[in-house]
């Protein structure tokens, strides 16, 4: 179903409601997403991103309820990444004689993704397209998330169109941010935020700044994922800005994984410890809690305590993927701790402490480790730990 978001400017794009993993599986999406694709009316016709391929089709027909595609004159694609271009060669077939714009980078990814003889027009900031009352003008956001992306600015409706910025994977019937839930909105935000573009949080910041200092009014920020912003739309940006500087709340989180409950129990000791000193934290079972829903708990939170038993002289396997993404993901400002239980050799906690080392959380204090099951004494051991990172959390 198409909606105007405003005069002669249209959605067209897809609901997708079943999607539960996206990048493969290494994005979990509980509420769906969407596709969004935008039409423009003006002396020339433009479409601004396409769909994933599955729903080209679908994007086609909505096109169709209000142009004969074959009148459209141009066609941004502001990113190459499939889930906003897979559906360029359907709407290429229907648009031959159609312009594809795409970023100076995008020149590359886009024909690197399908290899046709489009008819290219590559831009760079600043750039404008006259498409008869109003104009496009081009922003290029290298790295958000990908080197080619772009943000497409339309004159007149003041309305920016910056694909993968400010978006969430969040089906819903309706499309603007004022029609739905504000706290499904705001997590679903900030999940995208934490697991996608928290490695480039300082060129999330200089790409604001830049984009501000155009002085563009903006009265509306239609992202190519989920709601649109069209009340108070500098909302999101200035959360954008305060994601960016990675200032995370007196809070801690506590991830491990067990394998006969002794980790598990040295865990809530910890948090028990936490709690004496006043400092509010998660308490999360790897292996039961999403991997993504855990990375925003780490995003909020000021420190990082992972604990695992030994396992062939390392940790369990669910906890290793944690720790790479730790260092992929670049977290900034945090602290961390170890803890875990052991038979034999017990070089769990010093593999967590390496792993934090090298995605530069320093670490409280030495880690703390329990042979075989923890006795009372080294449960009360493990509630002091708890005391005292709090006490260094508290105090950060």
């Amino acid at each position: 179903m198409i909606a105007e978001v405003k005069k002669n400017v249209y959605w067209v794009g897809a609901v997708d409601w079943g999607i539960r993993h996206f990048h493969g599986y290494e994005l979990s999406t509980h509420r769906g997403t969407t596709y969004n694709a935008y039409l423009i009316r003006d002396e020339k016709t433009v479409l601004v991103d396409t769909v994933w391929g599955p729903f080209a089709d679908q994007l086609v027909e909505n096109i169709r309820q209000i142009i004969d595609p074959s009148k459209i004159d141009i066609v941004v694609a502001n990113h190459a990444e499939v889930d906003h271009s897979g559906g360029l060669p359907v709407v290429m077939r229907h648009a031959p004689n159609a312009t594809v714009v795409v970023s100076q980078r995008g020149a590359e990814s886009v024909e690197g993704h399908f290899h046709q003889p489009w008819k290219f027009r590559a831009v760079k900031t600043g750039h404008n397209i006259s498409i008869g009352q109003n104009e496009l003008i081009f922003v290029e956001a290298p790295m958000l998330h990908w080197p080619d992306s772009m943000f497409t600015y339309l004159t007149g409706h003041n309305i920016l169109l910056p694909n993968d910025a400010f978006g969430q994977h969040y089906a819903s019937a309706y499309r603007f941010n004022d029609e739905v839930d504000q706290g499904e909105l705001y997590e679903e935000a900030h999940k995208y935020y934490a697991n996608i573009l928290t490695p480039f949080s300082d060129l999330v910041t200089k790409k604001i700044d830049e984009v501000l200092a155009l002085s563009l009014p903006v009265d509306m920020i239609g992202p190519s994922h989920g709601i649109i912003w069209r009340k108070d739309p500098l909302q999101i940006v200035k959360k954008y800005q305060e994601w960016a500087a990675q200032r995370p709340e007196q809070r801690a989180v506590v991830i491990y994984d067990t394998m006969w409950d002794g980790t598990r129990r040295m865990a809530e000791a910890i948090g028990d410890g936490l709690t004496d000193v006043g400092v509010d934290h998660k308490i999360l079972h790897a292996v039961v809690t999403d991997r993504n829903d855990l990375l925003v708990e780490v995003f909020r939170a000021k420190t990082v305590v992972v604990g695992s038993p030994t396992l062939n002289n390392s940790v369990l396997p669910t906890i290793a993927p944690l720790l790479y993404d730790l260092k992929g993901l670049k977290f900034k400002n945090k602290l961390g701790a170890a803890f875990g239980c052991y038979g034999w050799s017990g070089e769990g906690v010093k593999v967590i402490e390496e792993q934090l080392d090298q995605a530069k959380i320093p670490v409280i204090r030495e880690g703390i480790k329990c042979k075989w099951q923890p006795r009372a004494e080294d449960l009360e051991a493990c509630r002091s730990f708890g005391r005292e990172v709090g006490k260094a959390t508290k105090k950060a």
